[in-house]
């Protein structure tokens, strides 16, 4: 009962995330839209946020440098946390060379999102020098 139960939630949740993301409008900036696609291409996530969190920094309104992400990918599986996130510095690695400066990484696999399907939230930003 447990295993049929677990199968049909994630089966449903990928269903839901697909559907929901597929009517947002998506309004992010250009290095928000390539962070998007290279994710998307490279990892065929089951869910992805791609937030722009530059706001919480001392920047100019538009300014694309500082992101977080929340990727859950089937490919996860078995990966230590660590090769997760070196795998999604790796697919970013021009991103972190040129335009952005900070990436907060979530990488979980399909059943750690059904057990806790939402990001952690990311502490405001304190000008670099804990002021």
């Amino acid at each position: 009962m447990g295993v049929q139960l677990y199968k049909f939630l994630l089966h449903f949740t990928r269903k839901a995330s697909n559907k929901i993301m597929s009517r947002v409008p998506f309004s992010g900036g250009p290095v928000e839209m390539e962070i998007r696609k290279k994710i998307t291409e490279k990892l065929n996530p089951v869910h992805l946020e791609v937030i722009n969190e530059s706001y919480k920094h001392n920047a100019p309104p538009g300014t694309e440098a500082h992101f977080k992400v929340v990727v859950v990918a089937d490919q996860f599986k078995d990966m230590p946390l660590i090769k997760r996130h070196r795998t999604v510095n790796e697919v970013l690695s021009t991103e972190l060379a040129t335009t952005v400066h900070a990436l907060s990484i979530e990488a979980k696999t399909p059943e750690q999102w059904a057990a806790r399907p939402e990001a952690a939230s990311t502490p405001a930003c304190l000008g670099g020098f804990g002021k």
